[in-house]
């Protein structure tokens, strides 16, 4: 179960009973330019675990590094000061903007990303083992066939979300993105299973009328409840499809119907038949 909880920043590092400070040096590149950061970008570790994300980012060979870690129960490691670059960006670009490092604070999130079936068992590149309970089955934005992927734990996001609302409180934050948003195609973290768009909606939609409130896009999720349905551009059995159809129990966000049609998030945007979903 999810647990409030709130972070206050002192002198660029996290002061909280749920964060521990691990420091890294000869990792960063140096402070940020004047009005910097103004962005956040949210990643998932691709491992099993908090310890072997921490060792990999205070391995000295490895040139990657983050200024969080957020563990499966919420707890979080800090490594690198909010005032100083870390390498957690890479190649990458938003806007006019490049080398995302420059502007962003980096936060990583303990989870392997997609995984493989075998049987009854989804696996990890590392050959960590989870069962039915921890998978889901999404396309990503940027793909168009579905895979399994390990869901984020609600202490996880619960962390992120008000970790999110502690830098922007702090420093002059306008964007809160997915690295698989500024490296498309090279990267797929956070993923599908991930609810990004929802916290920065909450986070930084100056414009909705209620702060505690769920946002439209949060009220209605349903199931694929078809053994595969397909999803097109538009509302009619003629339209193109924009991806594969998707499999059964694959989650949706639904946004909205007409005559029929349901027009769905998977994170991928598009229409399908309105039988074949089961809202819940």
């Amino acid at each position: 179960m999810s647990t409030q909880k709130s972070f206050d920043v002192h002198n660029h590092w996290l002061s909280a009973d749920h964060a521990t400070h691990d420091k890294v040096t000869g990792k960063d590149s140096g402070a940020y330019a004047s009005g910097l950061p103004d962005t956040i970008v949210i990643h998932y570790t691709g491992g099993p675990s908090l310890r072997s994300a921490v060792n990999t980012f205070k391995n000295p060979e490895v040139r990657a590094s983050a200024h969080i870690v957020i563990d499966y129960d919420g707890s979080v490691v800090q490594l690198i000061p909010f005032n100083r670059r870390a390498w957690h960006a890479g190649q990458s670009q938003w806007g006019e903007r490049t080398s995302l490092n420059q502007y962003s604070i980096g936060i990583e999130i303990v989870n392997p990303g997609y995984l493989m079936q075998h049987g009854n068992i989804w696996y990890g590149m590392f050959q960590d083992r989870y069962e039915a309970d921890k998978v889901i089955q999404a396309v990503h934005a940027n793909e168009q066939k579905p895979r399994w992927w390990r869901v984020f734990e609600p202490e996880q996001i619960a962390a992120c979300k008000a970790l999110c609302e502690a830098l922007i409180e702090t420093y002059n934050i306008k964007e809160i993105l997915g690295h698989d948003e500024i490296s498309p195609g090279r990267k797929q973290d956070p993923g599908p299973a991930f609810p990004l768009e929802r916290i920065r909606t909450r986070l930084l939609d100056t414009n909705r009328s209620d702060e505690t409130g769920p946002t439209p896009t949060e009220r209605r999720q349903g199931t694929v409840t078809a053994s595969s349905l397909n999803i097109r551009k538009a509302p009619n059995a003629g339209s193109d499809r924009v991806a594969d159809p998707l499999p059964k129990g694959t989650s949706v966000r639904i946004l909205k119907e007409e005559n029929g049609w349901m027009q769905v998030e998977t994170p991928l945007k598009g229409w399908v038949s309105t039988q074949f979903v089961n809202e819940r």
